[in-house]
């Protein structure tokens, strides 16, 4: 049995000082709105809580879908880099990026750069390089295939957008059916929902049907996303049998704000090729903030 952590939007806190030049952007926008509404509701100790309930659970491997920044400026940047050391090993962890890590132009590069060695696919070179496209990375951990893709591009004010263009639609159905005649498990690891109607208009995943005839072409067993922070079960055509796509809740959300309390899944993989069983455990903060207990148990 392998057993998959999944968190996701971790928008690490406290928000760093940042210089005029880094407010003279879009980031001005995403700086009222942290002030005025993230930070009442989103807590480092709150993070500090599910990364400690993983821990016990002691899992296979640790999923992260993205937004682990909130406005991808360099301090924020770095701390994340450093954080990620806090939760495991490069090995033991695999990230896809969100549009809050893609948040101004350049910022995508500099945030890949940072966190590369948690995006770095079996294959790929140990360094980061220049120009060199990361995703769809594939990283193959005992029975299970991980599958990484971005969505994470820079929008203008007032949008949270992602994109999924062709060029990694062909690389991501390469790898699938790869994985699939190895015989292993598929998990993708998306931060936009792939699933229409999903979030609103401005937040939407542009090349979804690109996205779904990739699953159909390839073969996927799972996929996790994040974006939403909600709690949500959907699901895709596959080849064979529907494909369960399954977000979480900010892992940062603390109690009493609009969105669902922070979580993560913990998925149990077990079985074999054209057998595969998936039970999922959904555990949430307590009301009081203090601990993390079960809310969910669904078998796929």
């Amino acid at each position: 049995m392998f057993r998959l952590a999944h968190i996701s939007d971790v928008h690490l806190g406290p928000l760093p000082a940042l210089t005029f030049v880094e407010l003279f952007s879009k980031r001005i926008t995403g700086f009222v709105n942290w002030h005025r509404n993230r930070r009442r509701h989103l807590f480092t100790n709150t993070l500090d809580l599910v990364l400690d309930d993983i821990e016990r659970q002691a899992p296979d491997h640790l999923a992260i879908t993205g937004d682990l920044v909130n406005l991808a400026s360099r301090l924020e940047i770095a701390a994340v880099r450093h954080w990620l050391a806090e939760a495991g090993q490069p090995e033991n962890v695999s990230v896809v990026p969100g549009n809050h890590d893609a948040y101004v132009r350049g910022a995508y590069e500099k945030s890949t750069r940072a966190w590369y060695p948690y995006m770095r696919g079996d294959a790929a070179p140990v360094e980061w390089q220049e120009d060199m496209h990361v995703f769809p990375y594939l990283r193959v951990r005992g029975p299970v295939a991980i599958i990484g893709c971005s969505t994470a591009v820079a929008t203008p004010p007032f949008s949270a957008s992602g994109y999924f263009g062709r060029r990694q639609a062909r690389e991501t159905v390469n790898m699938l059916r790869a994985a699939g005649e190895a015989g292993l498990f598929r998990v993708v690891l998306i931060h936009h929902p792939p699933i229409r109607g999903a979030t609103a208009f401005h937040k939407r995943m542009i090349g979804i049907r690109r996205f779904a005839a990739t699953i159909t072409s390839g073969g996927a067993e799972l996929v996790l996303h994040g974006h939403t922070h909600l709690d949500t079960v959907h699901w895709l055509p596959g080849q064979t049998k529907p494909v369960p796509v399954v977000g979480i809740a900010s892992a940062s959300q603390g109690p009493g704000g609009h969105k669902p309390p922070a979580g993560y899944n913990l998925f149990s993989i077990s079985g074999s090729p054209g057998d595969w069983n998936i039970l999922r455990e959904r555990y949430a903060l307590t009301p009081d903030a203090q601990n993390l207990a079960l809310a969910e148990m669904t078998k796929f």
